[in-house]
């Protein structure tokens, strides 16, 4: 089944500030060991033509690019990545169950968005095969989430760049978490202290190897989402399913999953927060594509 993508970002202000709020709002969920940046663009509405936009790239196809988009987005992710390390990464640190509670509820309400972006007709045609590769996605995500490792106290330059290059596809995937696989390979923190610290060597030696992952990795996905768009979908699903292990609220230094604790209550009170923000989200870019949905068909009919 062919795929075609939205139509290029208007060139006005208002979408330049949306996009790149969009993007801080992904730069962010790069920080945060849990959660994907590729699940925020989802939820966000801008996962296919970013994806779309990267592929351009890689093709040297320059002028199809919708460089006000690709520009506004870059740039929130950038400012927000910068800006907000710090400050997130303390939030993690000293308030973990609080912060994995917000997340988990903004991960529990995106895992909609892929379901939402099949074909209803193709889903009953294949549900036989997609209900188990669903499922089958839910436990390799559960299971990959259980891993953690020592955090390394001086990691080589080589290291970190190839930790990146891996790293990095959970900003094309969603449902995998960067940040999380930089602390299964025990290199969260010291990368997230060089981003505090404005260690310039080991920035953009981490950024060299983001854009290597990039490379090669966004083109098998662009060609999966278009020719294999439901099987795709159901995979992203099922692993943004299984990486809720991750972010349970109550775990022991190991990733283990501990009981609720004496503040469950103000947890899943953060847990509804974040539920509805993402909520929000989605009834939002629902509303704005049926509107525009809508004046394109008022065009299309003749006067």
């Amino acid at each position: 089944m062919t795929h075609t993508y939205p139509a290029k970002t208007p060139r006005t202000p208002l979408a330049f500030v949306v996009n790149l709020i969009r993007g801080a709002l992904i730069g962010m969920a790069e920080l945060v060991p849990g959660i994907s940046g590729g699940t925020v663009a989802l939820v966000v509405g801008i996962y296919e033509r970013a994806l779309n936009a990267g592929n351009q790239l890689m093709k040297r196809q320059f002028r199809a690019v919708d460089w006000p988009f690709l520009i506004a987005v870059g740039v929130g992710m950038v400012t927000a990545v910068f800006t907000l390390s710090t400050v997130l990464h303390d939030f993690v640190e000293n308030s973990p169950e609080y912060a994995r509670g917000l997340f988990l509820g903004m991960v529990i309400v995106s895992i909609w968005v892929p379901v939402a972006m099949m074909d209803p007709r193709d889903v009953r045609r294949r549900g036989v095969m997609l209900i188990p590769l669903f499922l089958v996605a839910a436990v390799v995500g559960f299971l990959a989430t259980g891993f953690t490792s020592t955090p390394q106290t001086d990691p080589s330059l080589i290291v970190i760049f190839f930790a990146a290059s891996i790293a990095v596809c959970a900003l094309v995937m969603p449902g995998i978490s960067g940040s999380f696989l930089l602390l299964a390979m025990g290199l969260y923190t010291p990368i997230m202290g060089s981003l505090s610290n404005r260690e310039w060597d080991v920035i953009l030696t981490f950024m060299a190897g983001a854009l290597l992952g990039v490379a090669l990795f966004i083109k098998g996905l662009t060609w999966a989402l278009t020719k294999h768009r439901s099987i795709t979908l159901t995979v992203m699903a099922g692993l943004m399913l299984g990486s809720l292990r991750a972010l349970w609220p109550w775990q022991d230094d190991n990733a283990g999953l501990l009981a609720p604790g004496d503040n469950a209550l103000a947890v899943f009170g953060m847990t509804l927060i974040g539920a509805a923000v993402v909520a929000a989200f989605i009834v939002a870019d629902r509303v704005s594509t049926a509107r525009r949905d809508s004046e394109v068909v008022a065009e299309s009919q003749p006067a």
